[in-house]
This record gives C-alpha cells, structure tokens and sequence, in this order.
C-alpha cells in the first residue's frame, strides 16, 4: 500500500526553517556591554544586569532562609515563613515599581531597559539588606 504524502514534506521544511530562523537571534554573539551600540544592545545589557543581580539575590535569600531555619520560632513567629511572606511583598512590590518607572518610555524602544534597570537596583538593595539581616 502506497501512503499518500499531502504536503507533508514542504511542511516539514517550512517549519524547520521558521525553527532556523527564529533561534537565530540566540546564535548571535553576546553583546560587549563596555562598548553599546544600539538601543537593543542597552536592553540586553540592562537585562543582563538584572540576571546577575537576581541571581546574587537567590544566594542570599537562600542563606537567609538557612538561618531563619535555625532560628526557628520567636514567640509566636516563625522566623522562616516570616522571611518567605516579606520576599513574596517585596517581589510584588519591586515588580510594581519597576513597572510604574518604566512607563515613563511606555511602547518606546528604551522601556524594557528602564525596567531591567529598575529591577536590577531594587534587587541590588534588598541584595545587601538580606546580608545585613543575617548580620545582626
């Protein structure tokens, strides 16, 4: 029995390129943020930023939460599910800023950097407020 092929090769093709095509962007070499050139170029690096920031922030909190464990309860709180419920205002409440800052480009080439900017510096700060907690 022969099976009949309708369009399933050109599909097939059509697909692996739009796949090619939209990684594109992901092959291409990173941006030398010492030295930016485009508007895209500052958004990435803004973004990049941010990733580092937030990742600094996952290393502290996690730390913060170690010792909160060993803390335990002070009175009637626990020291750990207080930690967690302020992280979770916090996010909320530096997601919201950061929004509101960078609406002042709304639908501009230059917004995304604006927010980035904005979370990496929130981030940044409560960073070294975590550090400083576990420092008292």
């Amino acid at each position: 029995a022969r099976v009949q092929r309708t369009c399933g090769g050109r599909a097939v093709k059509y697909l692996a390129v739009m796949m090619a095509l939209w990684a594109a962007p992901a092959l291409a070499q990173e941006v030398d943020c010492t030295n930016v050139v485009t508007q895209q170029d500052m958004n990435d690096c803004a973004y990049g930023d941010w990733q580092v920031a937030d990742a600094d922030l996952n290393e502290a909190y996690g730390a913060a939460i170690a010792m909160a464990q060993d803390w335990g309860a002070v009175g009637e709180t626990d020291v750990e599910e207080a930690l967690r419920i302020a992280q979770r205002a916090w996010i909320a409440y530096r997601d919201s800023a950061c929004l509101v800052e960078s609406l002042n480009a709304e639908g501009g080439s230059m917004q995304s950097m604006l927010e980035y900017a904005c979370l990496a510096r929130l981030t940044e700060t409560r960073t070294q407020d975590l550090w400083m907690f576990m420092n008292y």
